[in-house]
Order: structure tokens, then C-alpha cells, then sequence
């Protein structure tokens, strides 16, 4: 379990540390071109691993749905939102709702048991977790004390 926990928080780091360079890529070359070159990265730094670590195995499927296959698409629409939210709300607001949103739905899906999840029963309390980090987002966010923060966060709700 320290193992999960780790890495969980290795990929917390690096999901804020590229959200960062994301936001200084877009800077100069504009969103699409961000996601693009986000993207082509990733996929030549995985394929390139990928081959190093697994061979020719890593092309092996094991019977995976294929609507699975999407999944970088969906990456698409990970990249250009993270993107675009950064600019609109800055690093830290943005991601926090990021984060927030992606707890949100995977109580969701967990509850429900979608896209083959073990189905795990719902409670209250996982709802108030939720909820409490939205409000501490609230605070954080309103705590900063500039009227420009409070019109963003009046826009967000």
C-alpha cells in the first residue's frame, strides 16, 4: 500500500509541475499547438520506454475492450481543459478544481461500477469528503483577499 500511496503522490507532483510547463508552452505557441506537442511528447517518451522496459510484449492487448483504445483521445480533452483553465483561473485554482472534479466522478463511477469498476456501495461520507474539499477550495481561493479572485470564484459558482 506505501507503494500506491508514493506513487500517487509522485503523480499528484507531476501533474502540477506540468501543468506548469503546459502553461508556459501555451504562452508561445497557443493551446492546440500545446496539446499537440504535449501529446507527441508523450506518446514518443512512452513508446520509447515502453520498448526499453516490455519489448515487443507491449503491443500485446489481452483482450481489451477496444472502446478502451480511446482513452488518448480522452487525453485530448485532459490536456487542452488543464490548459485553458490555467490560463483562465491560474495553476493553482485550476487544478484544484481538476482534482476535485476527477475525485467527484470517480466516486461516481465507483458507485455505479462503470467501465468494468468493481462496484463499491455509495455513502454519505464519501459525499461530505467531496464536498468539504470544495469548500476548502472556496476558502483558499477567497482567502486571497484580491477583488479579482472574488469575481472568479463568484464566476466559477
Amino acid at each position: 500500500m506505501i507503494v500506491g500511496i508514493i506513487l500517487a503522490l509522485i503523480a499528484g507532483s507531476l501533474v502540477g509541475l506540468q501543468t506548469i510547463f503546459n502553461n508556459k508552452v501555451n504562452e508561445h505557441m497557443g493551446s492546440w499547438a500545446t496539446t499537440t506537442l504535449v501529446l507527441g511528447m508523450g506518446f514518443l517518451a512512452s513508446f520509447l520506454i515502453g520498448l526499453f522496459v516490455e519489448g515487443a510484449g507491449m503491443f500485446t492487448l489481452h483482450n481489451m475492450q477496444p472502446w478502451y483504445w480511446f482513452s488518448g483521445m480522452i487525453g485530448v480533452g485532459v490536456v487542452i481543459s488543464i490548459v485553458k483553465g490555467v490560463k483562465q483561473l491560474g495553476p493553482t485554482y485550476a487544478i484544484s478544481i481538476v482534482l476535485t472534479s476527477q475525485l467527484a466522478f470517480a466516486l461516481l463511477f465507483d458507485s455505479l461500477g462503470w467501465f468494468g469498476l468493481e462496484q463499491v456501495p455509495f455513502t454519505f461520507k464519501q459525499l461530505l469528503g467531496v464536498l468539504i474539499i470544495v469548500g476548502g477550495i472556496l476558502v483558499f481561493k477567497l482567502s486571497g483577499g484580491t477583488e479579482k479572485n472574488q469575481k472568479q470564484v463568484a464566476k466559477a459558482v
